[in-house]
């Protein structure tokens, strides 16, 4: 059971309310700051990734241009129907489906590992779904679990966006947890068995032959995550125009392309093998 449980990074599915910025006015300011980050970003395209650790806790959050204009990237993250759709790509995402409460939205979320699974020896995180804002130049989603596998408690995911001009949005995800001992010691021997050789995207040197050197530890976790549901969301962005089976079908293949350049952070399997197992567990959800 414990192998089981290090073996899904489930905590990276989580996102922090508490670093949400004060509205429109608040994320239209951290572009401000960041303009300089964006231009210089290290990933090619106009993006800035950051992470941090507590005693107790984990945090990362992902700042974004993304090519969508705002009155049509606004209309579409609004609805949980759409985030499903977006946590589904994950590898570890074997099932997600919006609870048909009008009035209490929920998202049923089961995660598991990275091959086909019965959803009934996997892990079930029950996250409740709200818009605490909407306008005409500001969106902000929300979505919160109290409890996950381990003793993890408090998942947070948050979004927000802000149009920029007719063509270019400004995005911001983030997302926390916080632990106990039994979710920090299962972290600590995936790190350092099956999980040793990952890393983050954090350069926190150089080796010997001069290439860079990544963050390792549970904030590689966090920011390898935060990269993957950033193009979860440009993917699923990039397909609306398309009808339901035509969409999944290139959601799911440019999400894999678009995690293949940062292949040294997050490749997990070949391109066959992730459409098959996605294939039969979006048949198995429908």
């Amino acid at each position: 059971m414990l192998y089981r449980l290090i073996a899904i990074p489930v905590l990276c599915m989580v996102a922090g309310a508490s670093l949400a910025q004060d509205g429109a006015a608040g994320l239209r300011a951290r572009h401000a700051e960041l303009q300089k980050a964006l231009a210089s970003s290290p990933f090619g395209s106009p993006l800035h990734l950051a992470s941090s650790e507590s005693s107790d806790s984990v945090s990362g959050s992902i700042y974004a241009v993304i090519a969508q204009p705002f009155s049509t990237a606004a209309p579409a993250l609004e609805r949980p129907a759409a985030w499903c759709e977006i946590l589904f790509l994950h590898q570890n995402t074997k099932y997600c489906r919006p609870s048909a409460d009008a009035k209490r939205p929920m998202l049923n979320v089961v995660i598991g590992k990275k091959y086909d699974q019965p959803l009934e020896d996997a892990f079930r995180v029950d996250f409740n779904f709200g818009v605490p804002a909407k306008s005409a130049d500001y969106l902000q989603v929300l979505m919160n679990a109290d409890k996950g596998p381990l003793s993890t408690r408090n998942y947070r995911i948050l979004f927000e966006a802000v149009p920029l001009d007719a063509g270019r949005t400004f995005i911001h995800l983030a997302y926390s947890y916080n632990y106990g001992t039994a979710g920090k010691l299962a972290m600590q021997f995936y790190l350092g068995t099956t999980g040793s050789d990952k890393v983050g995207f954090t350069v926190t040197g150089k080796q010997a032959d001069g290439t860079p050197q990544y963050i390792g530890g549970m904030r590689s976790v966090v920011e390898r995550n935060t990269m993957r549901y950033y193009l979860a969301i440009d993917s699923y962005l990039g397909a609306q125009s398309l009808p339901p089976q035509a969409r999944i079908d290139k959601i799911l293949r440019d999400w894999y392309a678009a995690t293949e350049r940062y292949a040294r952070q997050l490749h997990e399997m070949d391109q066959a093998e992730y459409l098959t197992m996605k294939r039969r567990e979006y048949q198995r959800q429908s």
